[in-house]
This record gives structure tokens, sequence and C-alpha cells, in this order.
């Protein structure tokens, strides 16, 4: 975005009375992070969004400050495996996140000459990016007018605007719908507002403990207008990890990360007591891309 720090604010009068209240409160209290400062890259922001991807700002920030120190331009991290780019992600999670990002820097390089593009249809192109990080890098890189939905705004428009507790069941339809009926029009703004709306879901309007006592909107919130009635549509079962082949999988990609040579099987079997669990996990991992089987019956990550 033209100015990734979001500190134009739109004239007074020009929006609803919920973008004026919402953007007023964010260009005095957003968070200071390094992918809103002055100056930062599409990739940059690309790179941001893929990150925080079901993951806390706070296990982020140190994963992302090494990974553009080492790969700060798309033709950078292209030039290097795709095994490096798994070993740099850590245990941020949801490694093949990872897998997406090498994939979309080589798409980035070979296609676009080494430049994140800005058109919606040739960043759904990209391996791995879909509606939200799409509308994200239009929106935060490019300073477009692009509806931008995830989790946090998700929540603030179901309270705020539909009166409900909770926002349900997703629908990327109904979604963008929503947020389109409140965007505001200019570039600028609408963009500032996405930003907005996804920093108050995130640090006010959350979803267990919202701080509706301190909460910008509070006056116009219309579940809080109603009473803040109990939600009593469908729910989401969080999902446990303990015990799980995600746990298994993560447990196997340790080895592989910690390790500068290819493991041998023995190395991985005393990761997990199940074997057949184990080997399930393994498998799995070879069918994503996340582990090179090789001839000599070891494992590596990817080349």
């Amino acid at each position: 975005m033209h100015d990734p720090d979001f500190r134009t604010e739109p004239a007074p009068g020009a929006l609803t009375p919920l973008a004026e209240i919402v953007t007023g409160w964010f260009t005095e209290s957003a968070r200071n992070l390094p992918w809103r400062h002055p100056g930062t890259t599409a990739w940059s922001v690309l790179v941001s969004e893929v990150m925080l991807q079901q993951t806390p700002v706070s296990r982020v920030l140190p994963v992302y400050e090494q990974w553009l120190g080492r790969w700060p331009t798309p033709a950078a991290l292209a030039a290097d495996s795709a095994g490096e780019a798994v070993r740099l992600w850590g245990k941020l999670g949801y490694p093949r996140r990872a897998l997406r990002l090498h994939a979309c820097a080589v798409a980035i390089t070979r296609k676009h000459g080494g430049v994140v593009p800005d058109g919606l249809t040739e960043l759904l192109s990209l391996p791995g990016v879909g509606e939200y990080t799409a509308r994200a890098v239009q929106a935060f890189a490019y300073g477009r007018r692009a509806a931008v939905v995830d989790t946090n705004v998700r929540r603030v428009l179901a309270r705020a605007v539909g009166g409900q507790a909770q926002a349900g069941p997703p629908s990327t339809t109904r979604d963008l719908a929503a947020m389109e009926a409140v965007l505001p029009d200019a570039d600028t703004a609408a963009a500032l507002f996405c930003a907005a709306m996804m920093e108050l879901g995130a640090v006010v309007c959350t979803s267990a403990s919202p701080s509706c006592a301190s909460c910008p909107v509070l006056g116009v919130c219309a579940w809080r207008l109603a009473g803040s009635p109990a939600y009593d549509g469908p729910v989401a079962r969080p999902q446990r990890f303990a015990g799980t082949d995600r746990q298994v999988r993560g447990l196997l990609m340790d080895v592989l990360r910690s390790a500068h040579h290819p493991v041998p099987q023995s190395a991985l079997d005393v990761v997990w007591p199940v074997d057949a669990q184990r080997q399930r996990a393994q498998d799995a991992l070879v069918a994503d891309g996340l582990i090179d089987p090789l001839p000599d019956g070891r494992f590596a990550l990817p080349a």
C-alpha cells in the first residue's frame, strides 16, 4: 500500500458512523506491527498474511523478521530450496504454508518479473493464495478497495451490524457481501477500514471475552443495543491437538528441521510409540511434499 502505516484518516462525514468510529480509533490505537510500517513491500505483506493464518502475532513476529532478513524478495526465496523455507518456518504450524510461499515466490519471479501482482485474478492464480489473502494484499500492499474478511472481521460484523454474539459458520459469498455493505467507496478509506475492523476484532471485540466497556463502537453496536443476546446458532468444535496425527507430524518435522543432512528411518521411529499412527503421519508428510524419501532409505526436507 502507498501508506502501509495507515496514517491517512478519511475526512469526517465521508464515512458511515461505523467506519468513521472504527477508523478513527485505529489511527490512534493500532499496534505497531512491522508489516504496517511505511515502505513495507507487497512481498512483506504477502508473507505476513500467510504466516498469520491461524497463528498468533506473537509467534509470527520473530519468524517474519528472520524470513525477510534472509529472503527480502520473491526472487531471493525462489533461488533457495523449498526445504530451507520449511526449516526456517520452524514451529509456526501448518508447514505446508512454507511450501506455498516458496511456490508463490517461484511463480512471482517467473511470471510477474519478481513483483507481487496487484490484480485479484493474478493473485488468486498464485499457489495457495485464496480469497482472503488475495484481497488482503490488494488492500494492505496496494491500497485498493477490497473486502478483506477474516475471523475477526466476521465477528465484528456479526455483533456491530448483525446483532449476533458470534458469526456462525463461514460463507465466502455471504461474508464478502456483508463487508461490501459497509465498506467505504474510496480506495484508501476502504483499506484503512479493513485494517481497523481486523484490529478491533483481534484486540477488543474478541470471541470469548470482548472488552465492550472500552469498545469504540459500543454506542452503535447492534448486539449491545439489543441487550447482548446469547448466541444460539451452530458452533464449530475446537480441534484438539494432543495425541492427534497433527502432533505426530509436528514431531517428525522437528527431527528433519534440526538435521542438516538426511536422517534414517530409525531417527523418525523414536518420536512416537504407536507405529501405525506414526507411519500414517509420515506417509501424509511425504504426500504433502514436506518430506522427501531418498533412494537409500533416508529422509530429508524437500529439495
